[in-house]
């Protein structure tokens, strides 16, 4: 997701460091905002990047409708990891209806915190892309979120992420012994999904959408 870190009179007048709970109960609304290492960054993606993670919504949404599966994708959802100094915002996620209910947090906060409340995280990569492929893809995976998504469209993680030479990317994890999996989709790949097994969409049809 992209960041802007341009800072906003709210944000300076915040404390160095703020925990999980400080940063719900400071978080206004309207507002899109993340918790990094204890800073507040506030995030402006781009129209294209919206477009594309709107895109994928219609897709997944599609899926849903038709397999009738027993899911649903917020709004908005942050999602808190096990450090207590972190709390995303990601672009798609896609929860369980059942298991998100033992959730503590989400009835009144819109928060998750245990991993088989999503079926599904997904990302689209921009200038933060190092906490895409890093810190994020760490935390999904210890909280045990079952699949994670980065889109990256316009090709800019590192080589050792999406290969060389460097193409749009969708790298699909999948949580297999409590360790992510990572597959990379490009060009007329299908992307293959564990959550959503019948989904027909391909790299190219993800990546035109942010054209």
């Amino acid at each position: 997701m992209e960041t802007g870190i341009q800072a906003i009179a709210m944000v300076q007048a915040l404390p160095s460091l703020l925990s999980f709970e400080e940063f719900l109960d400071w978080c206004p609304e309207p507002g899109r905002y993340e918790l990094i290492d204890g800073v507040v960054i506030e995030l402006n993606p781009t129209g294209t990047h919206e477009k594309l993670a709107g895109f994928v919504v219609a897709e997944l949404n599609f899926e849903i409708r038709q397999q009738r599966l027993p899911c649903f994708i917020p709004r908005t959802c942050t999602v808190r990891p096990f450090t207590d100094r972190a709390g995303y915002l990601p672009d798609v996620v896609v929860l369980d209806e059942q298991a998100v209910k033992d959730d503590p947090l989400w009835e009144k906060r819109s928060t998750i915190t245990i991993g088989r409340s999503a079926r599904l995280v997904v990302e689209v990569a921009s200038t933060n892309w190092r906490d895409d492929y890093g810190r994020k893809l760490t935390d999904y995976e210890e909280m045990g979120i079952p699949e994670y998504w980065i889109i990256d469209y316009l090709a800019l993680g590192a080589s050792r992420y999406i290969g060389s030479p460097k193409q749009p990317t969708i790298s699909v994890c999948c949580l297999v012994d409590g360790e992510y999996q990572v597959t990379r989709f490009t060009g007329s790949d299908r992307i293959v999904s564990q959550a959503f097994p019948g989904l027909q969409i391909t790299a190219n049809q993800v990546i035109e959408a942010a054209r």
